[in-house]
């Protein structure tokens, strides 16, 4: 391998490393929405995971109904995490370029 090949592929790790603190970035500062039982319960995570905020009908504010918000606010926080990670792959598919990596490898690494 020639120094200049060699070079070449350093400015471009450089290049996909900066790329890839930006996505990191916008990916914490993205916003996800996710709801169950109809919208009476809704949740708003970033991309992370981290949730920011949930908001419950008043309707389900019943001791009988515990165990219902329980499962509502579960199921709200797992469409919002499958939001998330399906915008999540398709900016880290945008930024890589359609580059296929083997299956299950996710980065950043």
């Amino acid at each position: 391998m020639a120094l200049g090949d060699l070079m070449g592929m350093m400015k471009q790790a450089k290049q996909l490393q900066e790329k890839m603190q930006v996505v990191q970035e916008e990916i914490a500062a993205m916003s996800v929405d996710g709801a169950s039982g109809g919208g009476l319960v809704a949740v708003t995570t970033n991309g992370k995971g981290d949730v920011r905020s949930v908001r419950i009908d008043p309707s389900l504010m019943k001791p009988e109904e515990v165990e219902i918000l329980e499962d509502l606010i579960v199921a709200a926080l797992a469409d919002a995490r499958a939001k998330a990670e399906a915008a999540v792959a398709e900016k880290m598919q945008a930024m890589t370029g359609g580059l296929n990596l083997p299956p299950g490898m996710k980065l950043p690494f």
